[in-house]
């Protein structure tokens, strides 16, 4: 290591509701910490600073101008001397860092972006929150935890998702589909702003006094950019340039100031050309080739400042043109094949065509976990509208949807219990659009290891959609295999996430109930191969005789 170790120190980093520190070396394009193991090999790409030095205010200001949370992340400083013992000690100590003591040895090495940028940044303190306004509208903290919002807009951004919003704002009655943010007043008071779904983008009303081009409107509806800079006028005196973009989730007009945005010099591997980072300081798009993706991989695609995305967005042009295509076909009544990669069938497609609300499932987020909800054609716009099922429910109890009675029976009979006639004798699951029983479903349970063989197989969700699951699998025969504990676990919490307010909540309760479920029926396979080795063992000695004569 340098000699000179006693004057400098090593900045680390932790990102939110982790412990796993790393030595920071630089920033990434989008702003986020570039950072290594601070580890004694890795200390020539430190980012080392020197008590005297300006390294701080430099790496911080640029951190708060381009990182777009920068609450997500924790700072800590510490002597390069000392690196690797005291990194292990505050990691121990953010194992628990609301502890008192251990809040105060980790306050002492805390460093606070904000308290170096050269510009103020200060993020949302939670406490200026109105959640009763919030509760107005139908919106609580979990759903804004449970979607990923609350950061983001605690750091002055719009929600990711849409929310169902009903109620009563600043006297006028609204109920739609909206992104919701935080903004301040002129008299320093936070207020929430409702972004709500807009039919098309307003493009020919003016923007802040400002009309937009011809040529605006074209980018804008095929690009989603107006793909150069617009001077505005937003106060006495005070004209901005700015990027125009459409928020692609609500169809509101988004304008970002052009000094917000840094063009980098390097993007994805590809080194920008200073007439590549010129254009882009325009608004114009640029194309890019042989980029690398986080898996390695090359691509290629056009790049363009995205205001509402506050940043540098990736386009693919074949994409667009499939997706508007597609949306022209839907316009003239033509029900896609597949929605979000899953096959719909054709009761569901004539579902939508009829102008019913349909469930759909099987369908998988990014980290690959199964959701479902409801679809509903918007032929107007050319697609098919998407709801999770608590925005299903309250829109229900609105008489905005108009429920698939197809659906209707299927849900009836593995939610509720309740069955048609020709199902009500059905033994396990029954499957997307099923109305009548299999033969395998219509299969009897006689004794106690058809039961059990039957828990083995299907679990908890097998027993819930049981037409007589409570006489068939009662509590003795339950109590006896020692299934009654996480059949009630399941239970409890499978009813539980009917209520759940947001897709998060319901599938994280769905896991939970699965769990048990699983536990269930390794119980039940565990039994199974007792008794059947119990069986051999009584066997074996009539074999023997058998043997003998």
């Amino acid at each position: 290591m340098d000699k000179n170790l006693n004057d400098q120190e090593v900045l680390l980093v932790v990102e939110k509701d982790s412990n796993e520190l790393k030595a920071v070396t630089g920033l990434n394009e989008d702003g986020t910490p570039k950072t290594v193991k601070p580890e004694a090999k890795n200390e020539p790409d430190f980012l080392k600073v020197d008590k005297h030095s300006d390294v701080l205010e430099n790496f911080f200001s640029n951190f708060m101008r381009q990182a777009k949370e920068p609450t997500h992340f924790h700072f800590f400083k510490v002597p390069l001397e000392k690196m690797e013992s005291m990194t292990l000690a505050l990691q121990e100590l953010l194992k628990n860092p609301e502890n008192p003591a251990n809040k105060q040895i980790l306050d002492e090495q805390r460093v606070m972006p904000e308290n170096f940028a050269s510009k103020q940044y200060q993020a949302i303190d939670e406490s200026r929150i109105n959640w009763e306004q919030l509760k107005s509208i139908g919106v609580t903290c979990d759903q804004l935890v449970n979607t990923n919002s609350l950061d983001k807009m605690l750091n002055w951004q719009k929600s990711p998702v849409l929310f169902p919003i009903q109620g009563d704002i600043n006297g006028v009655h609204i109920q739609t589909d909206a992104r919701l943010s935080f903004r301040e007043n002129a008299e320093g008071e936070l207020s929430l702003r409702v972004h709500s779904v807009r039919q098309q983008p307003e493009l020919d009303v003016p923007l802040y006094g400002t009309q937009l081009t011809e040529q605006d409107k074209k980018n804008l509806l095929e690009t989603g950019n107006a793909g150069r800079l617009i001077e505005f006028n937003v106060g006495k005196d005070k004209t901005i340039n700015a990027y125009v973009s459409v928020d692609k989730l609500t169809n509101e007009l988004v304008i970002l100031n052009a000094d917000k945005i840094k063009i980098p010099s390097e993007l994805k591997g590809v080194k920008l050309s200073e007439q590549q980072k010129q254009e882009l300081q325009e608004g114009k798009g640029v194309y890019l080739e042989n980029m690398l993706s986080k898996n390695l991989k090359p691509f290629s695609a056009t790049v363009q400042v995205n205001a509402d995305k506050r940043g540098l967005e990736f386009q693919f042009p074949d994409a667009q043109k499939q997706a508007q295509n597609q949306s022209e076909k839907i316009k003239q009544g033509e029900i896609p094949n597949t929605f979000r990669k899953v096959k719909l069938s054709e009761d569901q497609k004539a579902s939508l065509k009829d102008g019913y609300t349909v469930h759909i499932s099987g369908m998988k987020d990014k980290k690959g976990k199964d959701y479902s909800g409801y679809m509903t054609l918007n032929k107007e716009q050319g697609k098919i509208d998407f709801m999770f099922p608590g925005q299903y429910k309250e829109n229900l109890k609105a008489g905005l949807v108009i429920p698939d009675n197809r659906h209707k029976t299927q849900v009836a009979a593995n939610n509720e219990g309740k069955k048609t006639e020709a199902t009500k004798k059905v033994d396990e699951p029954m499957k997307e659009g099923q109305i009548q029983p299999t033969e395998k479903q219509e299969a009897k349970l006689t004794n106690g290891k058809e039961k059990l063989q039957f828990v083995a197989k299907y679990g908890y969700e097998g027993i819930s959609s049981h037409p007589k699951g409570n006489e068939v699998f009662n509590t003795a025969f339950m109590e006896k295999y020692n299934l009654n504990n996480d059949y009630k676990n399941a239970q409890t919490i499978h009813y539980n996430s009917t209520f759940a307010d947001t897709v998060a909540g319901t599938e994280s309760m769905l896991a939970d109930s699965k769990q048990y479920s699983e536990k269930m029926k390794d119980t039940a396979s565990k039994e199974l191969t007792k008794q059947e080795q119990k069986q051999e063992q009584q066997d074996e000695p009539k074999k023997s005789r058998g043997r003998k004569m």
